[in-house]
């Protein structure tokens, strides 16, 4: 016998359904939009949207935010809110950057919504849901992506984004969906789903 013996077999773990609310179909290869948008600008700061991708379910989108200059320490550390918590009081701070889209139906999501725990009851959820993905940067350059779920109806499609320590007033940017639809019909199902 050993003194280092090696432990047990684990039991497998419980298989879960992915939800097509909780992000993108591990199952697909979703089909780049070619969609880019600066949603705003100022002399020293910039939001864009540099990527939507389609899936049969939902829209990846990828965001950065960029700075010109340096920027005091702290004031510009992952401004896409992931690790914000909300605080008493109805204020959110003006350091956070708020980014939401609407569709045409008038169902609206934000970063500052849903949050993964909550949308694990039986069900779908009543409204879209926009979920943090992962993310990265410093420097000045931060980058993050966002699971909009579901694939929005046809019509206007809004971008909606304000900062207001980095001097950006609520701005918003529309456009036809109709071509992210068109997209989302186009993403690859590579087998069936599972657990």
């Amino acid at each position: 016998m050993s003194f280092f013996e090696p432990p047990p077999t684990p039991e497998p773990p419980e298989p879960h359904e992915q939800k097509p609310w909780f992000g993108a179909p591990r199952n697909e290869l979703g089909v780049s939009t070619g969609l880019r948008l600066v949603l705003a600008r100022t002399g020293e700061v910039a939001v864009a949207v540099v990527d939507v991708v389609a899936f049969t379910t939902g829209l990846s989108l990828e965001l950065v935010a960029l700075r010109r200059g340096p920027s005091e320490p702290g004031s510009f550390d992952h401004p896409f809110g992931h690790f914000w918590q909300p605080a008493a009081g109805p204020e959110l701070p003006p350091k956070l950057l708020r980014f939401g889209v609407e569709l045409s139906d008038g169902a609206r999501a934000t970063t500052l919504g849903a949050h993964p725990t909550t949308l694990a009851a039986e069900g779908a959820p009543p409204g879209a849901i926009l979920l943090p993905g992962g993310g990265s940067g410093g420097e000045g350059y931060w980058e993050s992506s966002f699971w909009l779920w579901p694939v929005p109806p046809p019509g206007p499609l809004a971008f909606v984004v304000e900062w207001p320590a980095e001097g950006i007033e609520l701005t918003r940017h529309e456009v036809d969906a109709e071509p992210i639809i068109e997209a989302s019909r186009r993403s690859e199902v590579l087998w069936p789903a599972g657990p």
